[in-house]
């Protein structure tokens, strides 16, 4: 079974406290925030400032996504925003062992993320530290993308990586909807993240059948 993470990069920004609310009614336990500094990606989001006022809001938990050049400069800042788990990119961090070790310092979980061409052999020297791997799925930067198909060895292999004893989490983000959340699951994902397919249409509805597909 794996659990759904809804993208609020999909959500409706103007009315994110009622789409809150909708999830918190279908039993979802966690939401995915995509943080983005124009330079790692091309894309502006999130800030801790959001993230803050999130928190102050649902006692579910906040997955952060950290998409930013240097992201050992805002560990501390998410932190106290009030992150549950802080995940940096493996590429945008020249002392990874550090900023895992600075993250979980702070009683929060540490994840790594992998942009699609960057092979889980990346992190044989951390693995045993992390909580979570995020596997990209897309090219990291914007909603609504496509699922990269070669994607699927990559998660199977980071589930054989797990299953040789080390204890992560696997979470997939990038294009995943109702036709291939069951394959991402049965190859391995723990967590699913999903926006576009979450947020169009009835929140509550596409949540249930996630949820199906999911289990």
């Amino acid at each position: 079974m794996a659990i759904l993470a809804p993208s609020m990069l999909s959500a409706d920004l103007l009315n994110l406290g009622d789409s809150i609310k909708k999830l918190e009614e279908t039993g979802i336990e966690m939401l995915h925030i995509d943080v983005m500094d124009g330079h790692f990606v091309p894309n502006l989001t999130f800030g801790p400032g959001i993230v803050e006022r999130i928190r102050r809001f649902t006692d579910l938990k906040l997955d952060v996504h950290l998409m930013l050049t240097n992201p050992g400069e805002y560990i501390d800042e998410f932190c106290e925003a009030g992150a549950d788990i802080i995940t940096v990119h493996q590429e945008a961090c020249t002392h990874l062992n550090r900023i895992i070790n600075s993250i979980k310092k702070r009683s929060v979980l540490a994840g790594v993320a992998l942009n699609p061409a960057t092979p889980p052999a990346a992190l044989q020297y951390v693995l045993s530290d992390v909580d979570l791997v995020l596997a990209m799925s897309v090219n990291p930067g914007f909603g609504g993308q496509k699922f990269i198909e070669g994607m699927m060895p990559k998660i199977n292999e980071l589930s054989r990586l797990k299953k040789s004893g080390c204890d992560f989490k696997i979470e997939v983000d990038g294009g995943i909807n109702f036709d291939n959340a069951a394959g991402i699951k049965n190859a391995g994902a723990d967590i699913i993240v999903s926006g576009s397919s979450v947020f169009k249409g009835d929140i509550k509805e596409n949540c249930r059948r996630f949820g199906v597909l999911l289990r």
